[in-house]
């Protein structure tokens, strides 16, 4: 059974889940073909494939840190019937299930602000108005991506949502960063080009034991593997050859991997056969 919580030396890290969605398989596998992805996620009918919208929330002991909100409740309804969404209990009931309220929140980190990512930042109060959905929260997020979420291009504009993140601002709950940063002790954001031109992952340690979060550079299980690199991705190249770098340091140094969109696993760490790396989930005794 695939592990949804593990010890990070002192710290304690939590795998959760806003929900599932469904995207183009061709999209999310990039110039690998259908007869080999397929064997990893079968495709419906629409040739899409279920995906998880993956967080983990990190205790520190000190700190209480979220990683990514998900898709959230607040896009137009067409979109959620577009992606299938499926979102019992959400994320707010997930981190309810663990024993946590929003109001513990102290830090949110988007690892960008496409709309699967920071859905969850913000909710509607009784007159309508966005305001962040973690009251006491900072909100860590990179200069370069704010900048463009602000005034997208063509090719990504549909992938922002202004009422995720602008009330971030409006209510003075923005920390932007600029390139690799620690956000708590233990706790550090590092930019990762690719996916977007300022997408950061999250690394996250404690004692002897590295873990970090992939956001879209190794969204699911199958991304290990080094072709795979999504469409969407701005600029693929860069996300292959960050990649590239990232697993051979994550191999040397037994890092641990958290996964943003596996529908299955949350945790696990890498491998290598011949010339090809492998996932290998954690697995325990709590459900996912």
């Amino acid at each position: 059974m695939s592990l949804n919580k593990l010890s990070l030396g002192t710290f304690e890290v939590h795998g959760l889940r806003d929900g599932f969605f469904h995207l183009d398989g061709g999209a999310m596998f990039g110039v690998v073909p259908k007869v080999l992805w397929e064997k990893t996620f079968e495709a419906d009918s629409l040739n899409r494939i279920k995906l998880g919208l993956n967080s983990i929330l990190v205790d520190t002991g000190e700190k209480t840190i979220l990683v990514d909100t998900g898709i959230g409740k607040n896009l137009r309804k067409k979109i959620y019937e577009y992606y299938s969404v499926e979102q019992e209990p959400g994320l707010k009931g997930a981190l309810e299930q663990i024993g946590y309220a929003s109001q513990d929140v102290d830090f949110v980190i988007n690892t960008h602000l496409h709309f699967d990512h920071c859905g969850g930042n913000t909710t509607q109060n009784n007159e309508g108005e966005f305001i962040p959905a973690f009251p006491n929260a900072r909100y860590i997020i990179q200069k370069g991506e704010w900048n463009n979420a602000l005034d997208p291009g063509p090719r990504d504009k549909p992938s922002y949502d202004k009422n995720s993140f602008l009330p971030l601002d409006l209510h003075g709950q923005l920390n932007l960063v600029e390139g690799d940063t620690e956000v708590t002790p233990g706790v550090q954001v590092e930019l990762a080009e690719g996916h977007t031109s300022s997408h950061q992952l999250v690394r996250v340690k404690s004692g002897a034991k590295t873990l970090y979060f992939m956001g879209d550079m190794i969204p699911t299980a199958s991304h290990v593997h080094l072709p795979y690199v999504m469409s969407y991705d701005l600029y693929p190249v860069k996300t292959l050859k960050n990649k590239e770098k990232f697993l051979q340091k994550a191999l040397q140094n037994q890092w641990i991997l958290a996964l943003n969109h596996d529908p299955q696993h949350y945790f696990g760490t890498i491998s290598k056969t011949k010339k090809k790396y492998e996932f290998n989930p954690l697995s325990g005794s709590g459900s996912s």
